[in-house]
């Protein structure tokens, strides 16, 4: 039970902080080197999947007799 809630908060946070790469790769976010390179939107973008990914094993409900 443990290691499937710490999967749902690595997830939130890896989703978290890929958003905000995301959004400074696109201008949104200022103030950082990242800001309009496109190359921080396409690693953001991989971070919000992967976090998705993390967070639904997380979060998925466990198997019955177990």
């Amino acid at each position: 039970m443990a290691v499937r809630l710490g999967l749902a908060v690595v997830g939130v946070l890896v989703l978290l902080a890929g958003a905000v790469f995301a959004g400074q790769g696109l201008g949104y976010i200022p103030g950082s080197y990242m800001t309009g390179d496109i190359k921080w939107f396409w690693i953001g973008s991989g971070m919000v999947v992967v976090g998705l990914a993390l967070g639904a094993v997380g979060l998925r409900r466990p198997a019955k007799g177990t």
